[in-house]
């Protein structure tokens, strides 16, 4: 069953994600050589670069240059406009590294198909002998709607059970076209960190969680977050007061 940790402020739930990053990466180093994580974009992005280097200087061990950097989805847009996830990190976060990470980058002049094979290739070589490739950590966020990534409510992605990147020019929420992680890559990461903020997002977390603990009826979840069961990892959802304010009783408190 999944962890629910709940914090008062954005900023405490921003410290407390941040920390568990910086705790993570270190164990991942001393364990393995190097830490894998990836991102996802909108309102983490501003977040981590305010929250994360704080936390890795207090973290011995937790050192970025051992890091390997993916990203969840990726808006098929030029590194430089606004809209892209990979040119928001590298501006307001990796900028801040002094010895940054390697980096897996979705190639947004390639054409959705195109640019979606290159990233799972880049996947499948940056995690040799893995099928498929098992992330220390994934960094999700959540819609109003229940979509994670660019997974969305009754798109035919969610489905897909053989690729690990797959892509999309009909997105609900432009821009329209974008490449993403699936479900299969997505579960087989050791741990997911589901981050929720805001009045906007109560409905559907009551409804997500209530589909998480449902899952021994056999029926497939709606919701696409709902869908993140991580097959032998670790799932944990951390919400502002704001977005848990429709779950009953005490989901947790944050750490």
């Amino acid at each position: 069953m999944a962890a629910v940790s709940v914090f008062p402020s954005q900023s405490e739930l921003g410290a407390a994600l941040a920390r568990l990053v910086a705790e993570a990466a270190a164990e991942a180093v001393a364990s393995s050589g190097r830490f894998t994580l990836g991102l996802s974009g909108g309102s983490m992005v501003p977040l981590l670069a305010r929250e994360l280097p704080p936390a890795l200087r207090a973290v011995p061990g937790s050192d970025p240059s051992r890091w390997l950097v993916a990203f969840c989805d990726e808006r098929l847009v030029p590194p430089e406009h606004p809209e892209s996830t990979g040119g928001a990190y590298r501006a307001q976060l990796l900028s801040q590294f002094d010895a940054p990470p390697q980096v897996l980058w979705v190639r947004s002049e390639l054409g959705p198909a195109e640019a979606a094979r290159d990233y799972e290739e880049q996947l499948r070589k940056a995690f040799p002998g893995q099928a498929p490739p098992r992330f220390d950590a994934l960094l999700l966020g959540v819609g109003p709607d229940g979509h994670t990534a660019s997974l969305f409510p009754g798109h035919a992605l969610l489905q897909e059970q053989d690729s690990l990147v797959s892509f999309l020019e009909d997105s609900p929420k432009p821009p329209p076209q974008r490449v993403t992680m699936t479900l299969p890559l997505l579960n087989a990461a050791q741990s997911l960190l589901v981050v929720a903020m805001g009045a906007s997002k109560a409905p559907v977390i009551k409804r997500i969680l209530q589909q998480q603990q449902q899952q021994q009826q056999q029926e497939l979840p709606p919701a696409p977050a709902a869908r993140l069961r991580p097959r032998s990892g670790r799932l944990r959802w951390l919400l502002d007061r704001e977005a848990a304010a429709e779950l009953s009783g005490d989901p947790g408190k944050g750490p």
